[in-house]
């Protein structure tokens, strides 16, 4: 597959279920990836790229253009926010209260996030579980945090209908909570195997790498 497939089918999965493509942002996900394949991308008039390192992320960052909207996808851990906080366009794996307090420290107001959920309950998984969602956003909206939203990475299962179902139960967390707070709209959800899929059940952010770049040496 190559970008410009993975932009066709992001339409018409979109015209499909009655929304408009210009709904969905895509992340093209550049981990692992050297800086001439992000270019590459990028000449394609891509903007939206996606890290889950922090060290990769800031050394890409300071090669790559000023205009590049930075997307950080990965665990992070506290003492590395120094080094994702000031290139981050979007964090989508804010999960926990700890790290909520070390993304606030630094100049000027912190980059907005998503808060990560573990959707499917999975113990080797990053992510805050679903019991504890409202209680972290509140947290974030305390230190002033913009929280557009929610991330999840749902178990690997080869039955569509099941990661439907995953999608699906963010989708409704995500209704639930903008009745309380509006901001909470965003929703990223889906990678290359199942973002046709998230885009039908309302996915406005899909995650993508393999399908653009090809896989990880």
């Amino acid at each position: 597959m190559s970008y410009q497939e993975v932009v066709d089918r992001i339409a018409a999965a979109a015209r499909g279920c009655g929304r408009d493509p210009s709904e969905i942002t895509l992340v093209a996900i550049s981990k692992a990836k050297p800086v001439s394949a992000i270019e590459e991308v990028y000449e394609a008039g891509h903007r939206d790229f996606g890290e889950n390192r922090a060290q990769e992320l800031a050394e890409k960052a300071a090669a790559l253009p000023d205009d590049i909207r930075w997307h950080f996808v990965g665990a992070l851990q506290t003492n590395k926010t120094r080094l994702v906080r000031p290139v981050t366009y979007l964090l989508h794996s804010m999960d926990r209260a700890s790290l909520a307090l070390s993304w606030v420290k630094g100049m000027g107001l912190p980059p907005p996030v998503l808060i990560q959920v573990n959707i499917g309950s999975e113990p080797q998984k990053a992510g805050v579980e679903v019991d504890g969602v409202e209680s972290l956003l509140e947290t974030l909206l305390d230190l002033g945090v913009e929280v557009r939203g929610l991330m999840a990475i749902p178990p690997l299962d080869n039955d569509p209908d099941e990661m439907r179902a995953h999608f699906r139960n963010l989708r409704d967390m995500r209704d639930q909570l903008m009745e309380l707070h509006g901001q909470v709209r965003e929703l990223s959800m889906g990678m290359t195997d199942d973002f046709e899929i998230a885009i039908q059940e309302g996915a406005s952010l899909i995650r993508v790498g393999r399908a653009i770049f090809g896989p990880r040496i």
